[in-house]
């Protein structure tokens, strides 16, 4: 005889306040990511290239290892997405100018539009998160989250 288990919703049971850390903290960054892919959809940009972009913008001239560091992404994924954003002609490769297998991303005028547009959105859904705390709190999660990267990631 078998028994159908009844899976709880966010918030309830394990998935709730008494549920293991590790597991709300996934919970949280698997909600976020859902909200950002339905945010970007009707762009065609997934958070992935968002995260990519911004990183370039942010670090012009950076290389694809340091860009899938800075991403948490492997560097398999990392060529996938930097080669469909050079077809897409928003992001531009050149050699290192001593190192020439090393190749340097910069964003195109394209590319600074295309992460406007993915900004505004992902804003939105930031504006979401923020919503649910006051400043105060905001900025206590903030210092707190660079924390558990900085004690247990060290990136």
């Amino acid at each position: 005889m078998s028994r159908k288990i009844t899976i709880p919703k966010a918030g309830e049971g394990k998935r709730g306040p008494e549920g293991h850390l590790g597991y709300l903290v996934r919970q949280a960054n698997v909600a976020v990511r859902a909200a950002m892919e339905k945010a970007l959809a009707d762009i065609d940009a997934t958070p992935a290239q968002f995260a990519v972009l911004t990183m370039i913008v942010a670090y012009p001239g950076v290389s694809g290892a340091e860009l899938a560091r800075l991403t948490f992404l492997t560097p398999q994924t990392i060529n996938v997405i930097v080669r469909n954003l050079v077809r897409g002609g928003t992001i531009e490769k050149t050699a290192h100018a001593v190192h020439g297998r090393v190749l340097r991303l910069t964003a195109t005028a394209k590319g600074q539009a295309l992460l406007k547009r993915c900004r505004s959105r992902v804003q939105e859904v930031e504006g979401r998160i923020a919503g649910l705390a006051g400043k105060d709190e905001e900025k206590a999660v903030r210092r707190w989250l660079v924390a558990v990267a900085e004690e247990l990631g060290g990136r």
